[in-house]
């Protein structure tokens, strides 16, 4: 089954086409980073236009890429939630209204499951159950995996997720948007120890996330700095061991609590080198293995949703031609299905 996937529920613009026999045919992305680099941070009604402009040109070029005509593919898979609601009404109303025009079924996807399956992408694969580990801009979330719809919430931030928590912390120290991706590269010049920063709610059961106070922590050892780029960097070096170990300690409850020996890590802070490397550590220890998508894979693109929507095409899920969004949708709410092939 050949399917294009079609991502625009925030500042990206991404169209993949993805055959389940084959693997992924074409692949291609725009970030809309230099239009809101002026604002600090994503105007929504900038994104929306945006993606108005972008997503037919790029559904063409993904066409192009893979030799294909709209009738060769057999589905047409949209990001419906959750997500920016005038954005996410791009994509949808784009990718149903192509379904209807190429008489193709559609499926609207959850984002998050996108992320959760993106490490199937890869050759080495991760089989069910598994724990994951969801870490981006909007969600912090531990979930328990049983199957494809299969999932329970194990844990997630009652505050700020860690990517929100990396982009605030950043704008505190003067960094560039986005924030997140300058402040990890600038604690790799940062020294591990001279600062030591709270791991937040570890010092308690249970498997939420609180990344808040953490930013209040930083903004007062800013204060109280000199502000040398040295300095930064330390600032920015315990920032992120705080972060990343915080994650590290919940994923081992986590996986105790279950009993798992396999963890996936997905969304755009799975790209950090830091939790990688500790998260690698630590299924070394435990005997298990963890399993991450390529890092072009961690933030938004349409492959992951080409994917999950040629997954739960296969299993006979089919969109109404009513078009509908949903910007705030729990992931547990999806319908299980049998994992196929």
């Amino acid at each position: 089954m050949r399917v294009l996937g079609i991502e625009t529920s925030c500042d990206e613009t991404g169209i993949a086409i993805y055959d389940t026999e084959q693997g992924l045919l074409a692949h291609q992305l725009y970030s809309q980073v230099k239009l809101h680099a002026d604002y600090g941070g994503v105007v929504p009604e900038l994104a929306s236009r945006d993606h108005v402009r972008k997503t037919l040109p790029l559904i063409n070029a993904a066409l192009e890429q893979a030799q294909l005509t709209p009738a060769q593919l057999d589905g047409v898979a949209y990001t419906m939630g959750p997500g920016l609601v005038g954005a996410l009404l791009v994509g949808s109303c784009i990718g149903r209204s192509l379904a209807y025009g190429w008489q193709l079924p559609a499926v609207g996807v959850h984002h998050m499951e996108g992320h959760l399956l993106a490490p199937m992408l890869e050759d080495n694969q991760p089989q069910f159950p598994f724990v994951a580990l969801l870490v981006s801009g909007g969600h912090t979330q531990l979930v328990q995996v049983k199957g494809i719809g299969d999932y329970a919430l194990l844990g997630e931030s009652i505050d700020d997720a860690a990517g929100e928590a990396f982009d605030k912390t950043a704008k505190l120290m003067g960094l560039d948007y986005p924030g997140g991706p300058r402040l990890a590269k600038l604690a790799e010049q940062g020294r591990s120890g001279l600062y030591r920063f709270p791991r937040p709610m570890t010092d308690r059961p249970g498997l939420d996330f609180s990344f808040s106070g953490l930013k209040t922590f930083t903004a007062n050892t800013l204060a109280a700095s000199d502000h040398e780029q040295q300095t930064l960097a330390d600032i920015a070096r315990a920032f992120e061991d705080a972060v990343v170990d915080t994650l590290v300690i919940k994923c081992r409850r986590a996986l105790e609590q279950t009993g798992y020996k396999r963890l996936v890590i997905a969304g755009g802070v799975s790209a950090n080198k830091h939790l990688r490397e500790q998260l690698a550590a630590l299924m070394k220890k435990l005997k298990g293995e963890v399993f991450y998508p390529r890092t072009e894979f961690c933030t938004d693109n349409g492959a992951m949703i080409a994917l999950a929507g040629a997954l739960r095409l296969q299993a006979g899920e089919r969109q109404p031609l009513a078009i509908k969004t949903f910007p705030r949708w729990p992931m547990t709410d999806l319908s299980p299905m049998k994992a196929v092939g």
